[in-house]
């Protein structure tokens, strides 16, 4: 069965014609580990899911990269400020592991939107995920210890600590390498 099809009726039940045409609308795609699936100022609007990889976002401040999420297999993604406002995006999506992802389009999903009610459903119950996640991230940034922001990674994305490099983790946390290398000693 096509993954993001899988990942939508977590969400919600879907029709038979409504799987029809959203896999009619789905691409799936293959990516080198380091290729990007978007950089600051494109536009490329849609949401994806991986069904085998890993990647990271992150933009540039001050000449550093500031990574700001990882995400590893069967989740649902998209640069939000590209799908919700068709904004150019400010930043960037890359490939961490040679990876296959299926992808549709905004504009092919806000088609299916109007033409099957339960899609809108489901739409509205990602979109309050993500701000749920997005809030907590934020609160978390402003009001707990690296070390809580540390354990709390462990608990939400454990196989990331295995599968990313400690300078990603470290920007990811907002901390230095340094610092997080004392934390893991503890």
């Amino acid at each position: 069965m096509n993954l993001l099809i899988e990942q939508l009726q977590r969400y919600g039940r879907l029709s038979m014609e409504a799987q029809r045409d959203i896999a009619s609308c789905t691409k799936q795609i293959v990516k080198k580990k380091h290729d990007y699936f978007l950089k600051a100022g494109q536009k490329v609007s849609s949401y994806f899911v991986i069904k085998k990889g890993l990647i990271r976002a992150f933009f540039y401040r001050n000449g550093k990269e500031v990574n700001t999420w990882f995400g590893e297999e069967n989740q649902i993604f998209c640069s939000i400020l590209q799908v919700y406002t068709d904004r150019p995006a400010l930043e960037y999506i890359q490939f961490l592991e040679d990876s296959e992802i299926y992808a549709i389009s905004a504009s092919d999903l806000n088609a299916l939107y109007l033409q099957y009610p339960e899609l809108n459903l489901i739409g509205r119950k990602i979109a309050e995920e993500v701000c749920v996640i997005l809030e907590e991230r934020t609160i978390s940034l402003h009001t707990q210890s690296a070390f809580e922001r540390y354990d709390l990674l462990i608990k939400l994305q454990p196989n990331v600590l295995k599968r990313v490099n400690l300078g990603h983790i470290a920007s990811y946390l907002g901390i230095t390498q340094e610092t997080l290398s004392r934390i893991r000693r503890f």
